[in-house]
C-alpha cells in the first residue's frame, strides 16, 4: 500500500513538473468546461482558493483532495453559488465525505444553472420565441489516505458533460493532490494539486444537423448533414500553496496562507490570505489574488479581492454533531461579484 502511494506521489510531482512548463497565456481561452475552475465552496472561497496546504473536508474535493482525508468522522456539504450576481447564474454543490480508518472517500456534485437563453437561427436572429437551457454537470468520486497524520495524499476520478440544444460534449478528468503537515503544533503546511487532467472534449448531437437540398436534380427532397465540431482541452491546473499557523493558546489562532497557480490555458497567478479562528466556533478570512501580465480586456474574474466568515453550532452538550454556516464573497469587475453560502453537517 505504501509503494502504491508513493507512486502516485512520483506521478503528481512530474505532471506538476510538466503542467507549470506547459503554461502559456498565448492559450488563454482555447480550453473549455471553465465551470471546472469555477470554486463552488464557501469556505475556500472566502480565500480566493488560496488555501492549497490547509483546506479539509469535502471542501477539499474542489482543490486539493489530499485534504479530504483530514476530517474526524463524516461530513456533509451543501452549496449555493450565485455567480457574477445580476447575470442570472446560479451553482449548487453537494460534497460528502466519510472515513474509515485512515483512509477517506468523497462524492462530489456540481450543477450550474444558465437559466432560458432565447433560440436564434440564421434566420432568426432576433429569437424564435423559444427557449433552451444549457447544463453544465460535473460528478468526482475520490480518495485520501493519511500517513502518521503528517503527509496525506488523494486522487479524484471525475465526469465533466455540457450539454446544450440537442448537443452535448463529455469527458472523463483526473484531480491528483500532496499535503504534508510539521511543526510542533502542526503549523506549518505545504500542498500540491494538480486538477482537471483528462480527455478531449467535443460537441456531438441532432443540434449540430443542417437540412440542405439534394444537389442531383432527379431527386427534389433535402438531405442531413452534419457538421463536425473541432475537440477541446480541459483547463488543466497546478497548486502550489503554503500556510503557517500563530496560535494563541488553546482558543484562537491566525493562519497566513499563500499559493502559486499555474494554468495550462490562461496567465498564472499567485496570492495571499489571512484567516482568524476561534476554537471551531467561528472564522474570519480575506484573500487578495493576483494575475501575472493581465490587461482591461483579457483578464479573468478569478483574481482580486475575497473575503468570508464561518459560524459553526454543537447540536447537544457532549454530541460530536456540529452544524455550520459559510460564506464567501468574490469581487469582480463586471456585475456584482461572486456570492457563496453554504452549509456544512459534521458528525
Amino acid at each position: 500500500m505504501k509503494k502504491l502511494y508513493f507512486i502516485l506521489l512520483l506521478l503528481v510531482s512530474v505532471l506538476s513538473a510538466g503542467t507549470v512548463l506547459a503554461g502559456n497565456p498565448d492559450r488563454q481561452g482555447e480550453a473549455g468546461a471553465n465551470q471546472l475552475l469555477i470554486n463552488p465552496w464557501a469556505r475556500s472561497a472566502g480565500l480566493h482558493s488560496l488555501n492549497t496546504a490547509s483546506i479539509t473536508g469535502s471542501e477539499a474535493l474542489y482543490l486539493n483532495v489530499a485534504g479530504l482525508g483530514r476530517i474526524k468522522s463524516t461530513e456533509l456539504n451543501l452549496s449555493h453559488t450565485r455567480y457574477m450576481e445580476g447575470a442570472g447564474i446560479g451553482i449548487n454543490a453537494l460534497g460528502f465525505a466519510r472515513r474509515i480508518g485512515k483512509g477517506t472517500f468523497g462524492v462530489s456534485l456540481m450543477s450550474m444553472d444558465m437559466g432560458d437563453l432565447e433560440f436564434t437561427t440564421e434566420n432568426t436572429p432576433g429569437g424564435t420565441g423559444t427557449t433552451f437551457s444549457p447544463t453544465f454537470f460535473n460528478m468526482g468520486l475520490s480518495y485520501a489516505h493519511v500517513f502518521s497524520n503528517k503527509v496525506s495524499v488523494g486522487v479524484t476520478a471525475k465526469i465533466v458533460s455540457e450539454s446544450a440544444n440537442s448537443v452535448a460534449a463529455r469527458a472523463i478528468a483526473m484531480d491528483a493532490g500532496v499535503q504534508y503537515v510539521t511543526g510542533e503544533n502542526d503549523e506549518f503546511k505545504f500542498g500540491i494539486s494538480l486538477r482537471n487532467v483528462g480527455s478531449k472534449m467535443r460537441f456531438s448531437g441532432e443540434g449540430l444537423s443542417t437540412s440542405l437540398p439534394n444537389p442531383g436534380p432527379n431527386f427534389p427532397y433535402d438531405n442531413i448533414y452534419y457538421n463536425r465540431s473541432a475537440p477541446y482541452e480541459l483547463p488543466s491546473q497546478l497548486n502550489i500553496g503554503a500556510s503557517y499557523d500563530f496560535l494563541f493558546g488553546r482558543m484562537a489562532a491566525l493562519s497566513l496562507i499563500g499559493n502559486f497557480t499555474s494554468n495550462a490555458f490562461a496567465r498564472d497567478q499567485a496570492g495571499l490570505g489571512v484567516e482568524f479562528r476561534y476554537k471551531e466556533f467561528f472564522a474570519l478570512r480575506t484573500a487578495y489574488k493576483y494575475e501575472f501580465d493581465s490587461n482591461e480586456v483579457e483578464r479573468t474574474l478569478d483574481n482580486g479581492l475575497a473575503a468570508g466568515l464561518s459560524f459553526a453550532f454543537g447540536a447537544k452538550k457532549g454530541s460530536s454533531t456540529r452544524f455550520a454556516i459559510d460564506y464567501g464573497y468574490r469581487s469582480t469587475f463586471v456585475y456584482r461579484g461572486i456570492h457563496n453560502l453554504g452549509i456544512r453537517v459534521e458528525f
